[in-house]
């Protein structure tokens, strides 16, 4: 039984929730965000809340259920905050520059890596320190996982891109026989 699927999920002052057959519409000062949920939950609004029931009996229905509610709610939270990661690059002769809606990235390959900026997603860039914004939880996540994906941090230097305060477990080098 989801625990998570019980709990109402409140509605701030700004954001307006719609439901029309199996899409929930959320907006907000930030924008705008559509989820079309599964059909063996329920979506109901009410003047504060939203609440997700289940309607099927299928062992996967509970995870749908908790699923579906938390989705909902982290659309509320983007509409209203939005979200943001911050990945910091390091290594010697690694860098990173906009040049409009994309990227330019020179990671050590023999070639610089361009990519692209999707719609919703800003980027920021300040010395070593990229932060990706958006209202789209799973585009801001998706896209700061790609960009982490180019040139993952590697344990013996530390080089490469890792996520602020992630904490990168350091391995000793080859040591010379003496």
């Amino acid at each position: 039984m989801s625990r998570i699927g019980k709990k109402p999920i409140s509605i701030p002052q700004g954001v307006s929730i719609t439901v029309d057959k199996n899409v929930v519409v959320v907006k907000g000062p930030k924008g705008t965000l559509n989820f079309k949920y599964d059909r063996n939950v329920s979506v109901k609004i009410s003047e504060a809340d939203v609440i997700v029931e289940k309607k099927g009996k299928g062992k996967k229905v509970p995870a749908i259920w908790g699923t579906t509610a938390r989705i909902i709610e982290g659309m509320i939270e983007g509409v209203t905050n939005g979200f943001k990661k911050q990945l910091e690059l390091n290594g010697v002769g690694f860098r990173m520059s906009l040049a409009g809606k994309k990227i330019n990235l020179a990671l050590g390959f023999s070639h610089p890596v361009a990519v692209d900026i999707p719609e919703g997603i800003t980027v920021a860039i300040e010395g070593n320190v990229m932060t990706v914004s958006g209202i789209d939880k799973s585009k801001v996540g998706q896209f700061a996982a790609d960009i982490r994906a180019s040139k993952p941090v590697e344990p013996y230097k530390g080089k490469g891109f890792k996520y602020s305060g992630e904490h990168v477990r350091r391995k000793e080098g080859k040591k010379s026989a003496k």
